[in-house]
């Protein structure tokens, strides 16, 4: 079998040849580089202390708590209803294509797709920490995917028999969430008080608001009364205006501050979300690298065999 394979290489054309070697060349370049990623992230969550939000440095840090809804409006998944704290769905639509003989062949095309950009909670005991997951990595633990017959479904997922889902269509859905419940997450942490911020940008957005009634700004700062604001009676406005912002950051100060979890600034950090305990998260990163390396050498092998070959 490999004295044949070898000499249909042997027969093939210079630019297929090409082809193929820079095809399996790439292979091998992307499990190599899938050995590194989930390899130091599996590092990453097993040398990293765990932060209590109460005590947490800035800076990049790992957390574990209780994922919760903000007060306000939920955030609800789009193709189920339900509740969650984090979702993220694919609509896909089953297309047919044929050959030369007349042979039928299939695949899925994504028609929809959407991500959850919802702040959340995240709840340790010792306090509490905004996440906004925008840009996370995301291990869900809540999954459906069911088929239809139209582009947006008009249901859920039935409800499985004997453990089986059965559901047809020429439309696939899929959607994953995260549920309020237990949480990791790897990030950057930061502590932020609404008294924070450029003087001089909060001061001009004061102003702008001020300006949108003109009526009023004459009536505060038209001291000569003209029905125009000139140069020196704008200087007291913008006075004005720095002095109440002062005030109401002086009033604000007092108030604790918010903490968030966010994706830091260097793509070199992770920025993770999981509904799985980290022993779980880092075996699963394990295996990733396992599976990267061993498609890594079958790469190496299969090229050198390939020019091998071709030497011949």
């Amino acid at each position: 079998m490999l004295t044949d394979f070898a000499a249909d290489i042997q027969r093939m054309s210079t630019g297929g040849f090409v082809v193929v070697s820079v095809i399996v060349g790439i292979v091998v370049l992307v499990a190599f580089q899938a050995i590194w990623r989930n390899w130091s992230r599996a590092r990453l969550i097993e040398d990293t202390p765990t932060a209590r939000i109460r005590s947490a440095p800035q800076g990049y840090v790992e957390l574990e708590g209780e994922a919760r809804l903000l007060p306000g409006p939920p955030i609800v998944a789009p193709l189920t209803g339900r509740r969650c704290v984090w979702y993220r769905y694919r609509i896909e639509h089953e297309e047919h294509t044929y050959d030369s003989k007349g042979h039928s062949r299939s695949h899925w095309r994504t028609v929809d797709s959407g991500t959850s950009e919802g702040l959340f909670e995240l709840d340790d005991t010792t306090g509490r920490c905004v996440i906004d997951p925008d840009g996370a990595e995301v291990h869900p633990d809540d999954k459906d995917v069911w088929r239809g017959h139209s582009r947006w479904p008009s249901a859920g997922p039935p409800r499985r028999r004997g453990g089986l889902r059965f559901t047809a269509g020429d439309y696939r859905y899929t959607e994953e969430r995260l549920l309020p419940g237990p949480l990791y997450a790897v990030g950057w942490f930061e502590s932020i008080r609404s008294a924070d911020g450029d003087l001089r940008e909060a001061t001009a957005a004061l102003l702008r608001h001020w300006k949108q009634d003109q009526a009023e700004l004459l009536a505060r700062f038209d001291a000569d009364g003209d029905g125009h604001i000139d140069a020196g009676e704008w200087e007291r406005a913008r006075e004005a205006a720095q002095q109440q912002t002062l005030r109401e950051r002086a009033h604000k100060a007092s108030e604790p501050a918010v903490n968030l979890l966010r994706r830091p600034a260097s793509s070199a950090q992770a920025f993770i979300l999981s509904a799985h305990p980290q022993d779980h998260l880092s075996r699963r990163y394990r295996r990733r690298a396992l599976g990267g390396l061993v498609a890594t050498l079958l790469g190496v092998i299969v090229l050198a065999f390939l020019l091998i070959a071709r030497a011949a």
